[in-house]
């Protein structure tokens, strides 16, 4: 059985408009809320941790976890799956945390359609495409993305952005604090309203 009060809280954005750096920063000022570790199909970055930052795992593994149907939501991105496992997740919910997932609109509409109570979402607008543009070069020297990736990720900006009336609330990223602020005012305000009832 599920805990009643404990919140779902979606962040999703077009690649390179903030979103990781804004779901650390709320996982550092909020001890109230733990992240959903995606598994991923992906190779590691340079900086990335497995089982810390993603759990990296082979297409067959990830398909078979398809096949049991053990993700909450999961979705192809840029050519590599990406999931979040329900027992993971029922994990964190029955220990008392609300839980954080850094996904897509994909991962979004799976979770809004399934079992799971108190979804909260947030997407995060970038001042401009190019912004983005530039964001996504910048980030390339880490990421190892090559300008090939990049323009991909471009292609999909419009789609992204198509999606974004789906969610909650649309908070512009144009001064990373005050958009941080915006969303830790609003998570604060639908916890008390849950808590309370």
């Amino acid at each position: 059985m599920l805990n009643k009060s404990q919140m779902i809280i979606i962040i999703s954005s077009p690649s390179g408009a903030g979103k990781t750096t804004i779901c650390k920063k709320i996982l550092q000022n909020d001890d109230c809320i733990k992240i959903s570790i995606s598994d991923t199909t992906r190779t590691p970055r340079d900086n990335e941790i497995d089982g810390k930052d993603y759990n990296f795992v082979s297409e067959d593994h990830f398909k078979k976890k398809i096949a049991n149907k053990e993700y909450a939501e999961y979705a192809r991105v840029f050519g590599n799956l990406y999931g979040s496992l329900h027992k993971d997740v029922k994990k964190l919910i029955n220990e008392g945390f609300d839980v954080l997932f850094d996904i897509d609109w994909q991962g979004a509409k799976q979770l809004k359609n399934s079992e799971y109570k108190n979804i909260l979402s947030f997407f995060i607008m970038p001042p401009s495409k190019k912004d983005i543009y530039e964001r996504l070069q910048a980030r390339s020297v880490l990421s190892g993305d090559n300008e090939e990736s990049i323009k991909k990720r471009m292609l999909f900006y419009e789609t992204e952005i198509s999606h974004k009336e789906e969610y909650d609330h649309v908070i512009l990223n144009d001064n990373i604090d005050e958009c941080i602020r915006e969303i830790q005012l609003l998570i604060i305000k639908n916890r008390k309203k849950l808590r309370t009832h």
